[in-house]
This record gives C-alpha cells, structure tokens and sequence, in this order.
C-alpha cells in the first residue's frame, strides 16, 4: 500500500473519532438541557446523536474498505450533525441560563453554519454515487452550480443579520440573533446571500433535484448491478424532495388545515435525513455487495454480540450472585466469573457469527462460508454424489435460488447428478457453458457456468432465481469461486460416471455374445440335424440295402454311385458348415485369401482391395473377417447396390476394414441397430476397437471399423499343415 493509501484509513479513523466525541458532547448537553427543551426539539436532538455515529461508523468503513470519496461524505455529515447537535444544546443552556456559557449567539451560529454541509453536502453527495464521480464530464457545471449555492448559503448564513432558531435548523425552544450579521449589506450580496433557513430548504431541493437527475441518467446507462444500488438511494431522495415541496407550499399558504401536512411531511424529511439516506446506502451494501464491506460489518456485529454476551455474563456473575450472596467484587466471584467467560467464549463466538451472518446476508450464508463449507465437506471425504448435493444445497442457500443444477459431462452430453431443493425435476440442458471470465447469463434471474479442471471441461452448474430478484454481481463471483473449486470432485464424479457406463455397456455386450453364441450353437445343431445328419442316415440306409443286394451286381453299382454321391454331398455340407465356424482357407491363407473367397460367392459385385495385409492373431482376423461378412450380408440384403468395396489397411497397430458400397443409404440417426450392425459393434468393442456408420439417403453406405492388432510372420510349413489338418478339408 502506497503513503496516500495508508493515509486514507488513519485520516479516516481521525474523522471518526472526532465525530462520535462530538456526538457524546452533544449527547451529554442535550441531557443537560432537557428540561429547557421543547418536547419535539428534545426528540430531535436526541435522534440526532445514533444518525451522527450512523453516518460516520458507515463513512468509515466506506473509506476503509473501498477508499471512495461517498466515504467521506459521510464522515462529514457525521462531524456536521455532531455539531449541530452539540453547538445547539450549548447554545439553549447559555441563552436559558444568561451568564453560565460564555457566547451562546456565537454557538447558535456554529449550529447553523453546520446544517448546511449536513444537509446539502448528502444531497451533492448523491451526484457522485456511488463510484466517487461524476455521471460524466458534461455534468461539471451542474455540479459547480451546486457547489456556488451551497458557498452561497454558508456566507449567507454567517453574515445576513437574522433570528436564530434553536436547536438549529429550526427549533422552538429558544432563538438568538446573529452577532455576526452585516446590516449595511450591499445590493447585489443581500439578495445572492441566501440567509433563512427557508431558502436554505430551496437551495437543498434543487442540489438534491440535481443530484437525482444524476442518479436517473447513471441509472439508465450503468449495470444491471448498478441498477440495484442505485435505485434505493433514488427513492429516498425523491421521496425527500416531495416532501420538502409539501412543507415549503404548506408553509406558504399557511392556515390551520395544512398544518398536519406539514407536521406529517417535516417528520418525513427529518426520519430521511437522520437515518433514511445511511440506511438506504446500508441496503446497497448489503443486499447488493456495494464497496464489499459486508465482511467488515460482519465481523463488528460479531464482535459487538460478543462483548455484550462475555460482560453480561460476567457482570452477573460478579454483581447478580455477588448481591445475593452479600459478596460483591470478591476475588471468588472474579475467578469464576473469567472462568466461566472462558468456557463459553467459543459457542457464543460461534453463536455471535451466525447471528451476525443472519444480520448482514439475511437467511443465507454468507459466500465466505459456503466456501468454507464446501472446502470441510471435501476435506471430510464426502462421497461424490454427496458432495454434489451438499454444494447445490450450500449454493442455493447462500443466493437464494428458486432452483440449483449441478451437470455432470459424460459422453458427449451433460446430465444433471444433483438438483436443489430436493425432489425438483432438471431443467433444460444448459447450452452456454464455454470457458470465459464469469458465468454465462441465460437472463436476468439465471446463470450458468463451466466446471474445468486443467483447461477439461467436466460440467456445468446452473443457478435459477425467482423472477423478481436478478443475480447479484457478489452471487456471480461466488458461483465463480464455486466452480473453480469443483473441479476434482466433478471429476471424480465423471470418473464414476464412465466406469459404471462402461460396465453396463460390458454386461449388455456380454449377454449380447452369450445370446449370438447360443443362436449359433442351435443353427449349427439345426444345419447339421437338417443337412449331414440326414444324409448320413440316407447313407447308412443305402448301405443296409447295398448288402442286401450283394448277389446283384448292377444294383450293386447303383447303390454305389448313390453312396458316392451322397457321401460328396454330405462333405460338401460340412465343409460349407465349417467355413461358417471358421474358414480353413482364413486360418491357412489369411484376410486377404478369405475375403477374395467370399467375394467370388456373393450375390453382389464385390471387390477386394487388401494388398500388403500379412497375418496377424486368430482373434484379430476371425473379428475382421466376419464383420465384414455380416457388412457384405446387409449389402446384399438392404442396400440394393450394384457394387460394393471391401478394403483391408494396417497403420500404427491397428487394422483398419472399410465397406462401401452405391446402394440406397438411409440415416443412421433415425435407424436403430439390428442384431447384426450390434453384433459387428460387439465383436469389436470385444477386442477394443470400433465401429462406425456413415450413410446418408441415396448416397451409399461406408461402414468401417478397426481394431488393435500386431503383424505376426508368415506361417511356417509345417504350421500350414498344421492348420490344414485342423480344418478337416483342404
């Protein structure tokens, strides 16, 4: 911090200090003259004493926290209604008791001149809020007009020979006259000095009209946020002038009928001005996070409850017991009443900060606090889901929302894990949740913010209000804070999220294979029961009827030329029944040998293009060779295609196979996947690899697929024989 801002906070402590001892002399001598003091001047006076201490305790830690010049202002107005207040009583008591005060007039003048900064000084105040500045550079001679009436009327008030009222500004309960006045004034002064407190009033009027004018074009031009600090202290000032208005017209016609009006109006303006304006900038504060000094006012409140409770405590203790007991001030007493404040200095601590949190951010938490929530409830190792709810829950709280979402990115999508209040229903899926330096608005009442963690979006948290209540810029960052610690733990949720996705997708794929394997198995048992089975049973019954006609040698020769063809027949069928199982020329020869076969057999043109692929594992092959054979069968069965192209590739360890073909197409995000596109899905994903669908109506179809695989050397002779024999056929 630099020498001016360091100065700023002990000149503003001095300010301070200066106004609550004025305030206390003004308390003590109002006290003093309370039996010479008209009722409602005794009423004033004394009010005038807390509005004092208000508007500086408040300018101070304006001044404090943010530095801005409102602060102040409003130490200035608290030193000049101490004044006021102070230099009044002095002067009733030395004009009530002639002789006992020394210059009575002269203080009635003090209590005078200090009304004027009070009151025109918050009003001009009010043209620099709340940034400390103008709304604009052209509002510069607005504001030095202000400032020229204003020095007008303190001149005027000091030198224009006039009956002083007491207690200023005006009171009842005694007058003076101003030893300072100048009777031989020059023409044009008398009239530019404005010396009654009437004019006084018009000249307020028209600094606090300016001032609201000011406000109105801030208002229009400035922030949503903006919007809500400003509009309080608008209100307020309007209402002052109206009122104002109404007691200068009142005053003006006079008569016994405007006389409640004007009562009723006066009091108005008097409540505003002694705690309306500083309780209007106090709802800026803390409603919508003006100056950032909520934490301050938190920690007096704190500390203030606390002080209360401990000397209450310790005061009955000491003096409560000790009366009873006849033993007042012992050192018995003494140490168990420090005892006692001991023990209970920590729950009524904890105690006090609730309290105050309830005082400064009503019913919720305080963003500070849902922070330090979050971050206990991480450090407590809450499971994933619970610390998602446990967030929404502190979140919601602590900004009032109608409705909190906190989405998790799974997939491609997000998916809502957890929503605040318990039992609501997710809303739409959030769409503006990419990085950027706050919360994306979805309107005036919502927001929405990307989780990262290391620049990976995982999710999203959205907030939704009631319709009357905009997202505060403190919720904003409080929901931007949030987020950045959420993180880890969405990760953790997205982490779950996946694993449990993937082992439902291994138990469909499972009961998919065990399903296919079963509907196999029986049309194997079905072909071989329909086809060798049958005939093998022909050729046992021919050879029964070949021995029964062994004296025969013609039927001999037929009955033989049946078997043989029977027995062709029949190893045709097994044959064909073992290439479905797995193909000899496939585990003798390879893709390429097998596909080429296959293509010579299908029903539509097909050509091969798998030049260069050697051999790799049994599994690899069987997985690529019969998703292209179930590809080839859709082909032929769907497409109406009068080609189709089949080709094989190897890069990086991974085998590649892409079929294509002219046929009708169709879209593959209104089709649903049939048992043989879900099998071919299967199979691969089996041995980690992929599949993809590309088709589009009356443009063909590709449908490819890869899977990992390592190239193996040629196979040895002796293995060729190997594989030969263990197909059965050649």
């Amino acid at each position: 911090m630099n020498a001016t801002g360091r100065r700023q906070p002990s000149g503003a402590a001095a300010a301070w200090a200066i106004a609550i001892v004025l305030a206390a002399g003004a308390g003590l001598l109002t006290i003093l003259a309370w039996n010479d003091l008209a009722t409602s001047d005794a009423i004033s006076a004394t009010c005038a004493v807390p509005s004092a201490v208000l508007y500086a305790t408040l300018g101070a830690l304006i001044v404090r926290r943010a530095g801005n010049v409102i602060g102040w202002y409003l130490l200035l107005g608290g030193i000049a209604d101490s004044v006021v207040g102070l230099a009044s009583a002095y002067a009733v008591l030395g004009i009530k008791h002639p002789g006992s005060l020394p210059d009575p007039a002269l203080a009635g003048v003090l209590a005078q001149l200090a009304f004027i900064p009070l009151v025109c000084g918050i009003a001009f105040m009010f043209l620099l809020f709340p940034t400390g500045h103008l709304p604009s550079p052209r509002w510069r001679p607005a504001a030095g007009l202000c400032i020229l009436l204003i020095a007008l009327t303190l001149i005027g008030f000091l030198v224009q020979p006039q009956t002083i009222p007491l207690p200023a500004p005006g009171g009842v309960s005694a007058s003076a006259q101003n030893p300072l006045g100048v009777h031989s004034l020059p023409w044009p002064l008398s009239v530019l000095l404005i010396g009654h407190i009437d004019q006084a009033w018009f000249v307020f009027i028209a600094v606090l009209a300016v001032s609201t004018v000011g406000a109105i074009t801030r208002y229009r031009s400035g922030s949503r946020e903006l919007r809500q600090q400003i509009k309080w202290i608008a209100l307020t000032a309007a209402v002052a002038i109206g009122c104002s208005l109404v007691v200068l017209a009142s005053m003006d016609l006079g008569g016994h009928h405007w006389v409640v009006l004007t009562t009723i109006a006066d009091g108005v303006v008097t409540a505003i001005g002694l705690a309306g304006f500083p309780v209007a900038i106090a709802i800026a504060i803390l409603k919508y996070g003006l100056y950032q000094i909520d934490v301050i006012i938190s920690k007096a409140v704190t500390y203030g409850l606390l002080s209360a409770a401990l000397t209450a405590v310790y005061a009955g203790i000491v003096v409560g017991i000790g009366t009873l007991a006849g033993y007042v001030g012992g050192p018995v007493l003494t140490v168990a009443a420090a005892v006692v404040v001991s023990i209970l200095f920590h729950p009524v601590r904890q105690r006090a900060v609730v309290l105050a949190n309830r005082f400064v951010y009503g019913r919720r938490a305080s963003p500070y606090q849902v922070l330090a929530d979050f971050a206990q409830d991480m450090a407590g190792q809450l499971d994933a889901d619970a610390a998602l709810d446990r967030m929404a829950a502190v979140l919601g709280g602590a900004t009032g929302a109608d409705r909190v979402e906190v989405w998790v990115l799974v997939g491609a999508g997000l998916t809502a894990r957890s929503v605040w209040p318990p039992g609501a229903q997710p809303g739409g899926t959030p769409e503006m949740v990419r990085r950027s330096a706050g919360p994306a608005v979805l309107g005036p009442v919502a927001r929405a913010i990307g989780v990262y963690h290391q620049d990976e979006l995982l999710g999203a948290i959205t907030v939704q209000k009631a319709r009357n209540e905009p997202v505060s810029d403190a919720e904003e960052k409080l929901l931007t804070d949030l987020a950045s610690q959420a993180g880890l733990v969405l990760r953790n949720v997205r982490l779950t999220a996946e694993l449990q996705a993937t082992i439902d997708d291994l138990r469909a794929s499972r009961r998919r294979l065990v399903q296919a394997q079963d509907q196999e198995r029986q049309r194997i048992e079905r072909n071989l029961h329909d086809g060798a089975q049958q005939q093998l049973v022909a050729l046992s019954v021919q050879i029964g009827m070949l021995e029964a006609a062994a004296g025969d040698p013609g039927e001999v020769r037929e009955l033989t030329g049946q078997l043989r063809s029977g027995l062709r027949a029949a190893v045709d069928d097994l044959r064909a029944l073992a290439r479905g199982i797995y193909p000899p020329v496939l585990a003798d020869q390879g893709l390429r040998a097998a596909l080429q076969a296959q293509a010579s057999r299908a029903p539509v043109p097909v050509l091969v293009d798998a030049d260069g692929i050697g051999r790799f594992s049994r599994d690899a092959e069987a997985t690529l060779y019969f998703c292209i054979l179930e590809a080839l069968q859709n082909v032929a069965k769907y497409a109406g295609a009068s080609l189709a192209t089949v080709t094989v590739s190897q890069l990086d360890g991974r085998l590649k196979f892409r079929i294509a073909d002219d046929g009708a197409g169709f879209d593959p995000a209104a089709a649903t996947n049939g048992t043989g596109l879900q099998g071919m899905a299967d199979r691969l994903s089996a041995m980690g690899g992929q599949l993809r669908i590309e088709s589009a109506p009356g443009q063909g179809t590709i449908v490819t697929g890869t899977v990992p695989a390592i190239a193996q050397p040629p196979a040895h002779p002796g293995n060729r024989f190997s594989a030969t024999c263990h197909g059965l056929w050649p």
